[in-house]
């Protein structure tokens, strides 16, 4: 799989988590709902972690250069 399909693939998962986190809202069951919230969240903060530091490489900490004021 090239490297422009697995960042869309995850970035379209990154995005399904966040409609499943959503769905409870949309169809008003807030309270039964709590699994959806939790996978929802769990796939969307995976996937955006994955995508971050398997394609972008750039997620590290920000080097610091002299004084932090």
């Amino acid at each position: 799989m090239s490297k422009s399909a697995m960042r869309m693939l995850l970035t379209i998962l990154m995005y399904v988590g966040v409609v499943i986190f959503l769905f409870p809202y949309f169809v008003g069951m807030i309270t039964a709902g709590v699994g959806f919230m939790i996978g929802g969240a769990a796939l969307a903060v995976v996937s955006g972690l994955l995508r971050c530091y398997l394609m972008e490489g750039d997620c590290g900490r920000i080097p610091h250069s002299g004084r932090d004021w």
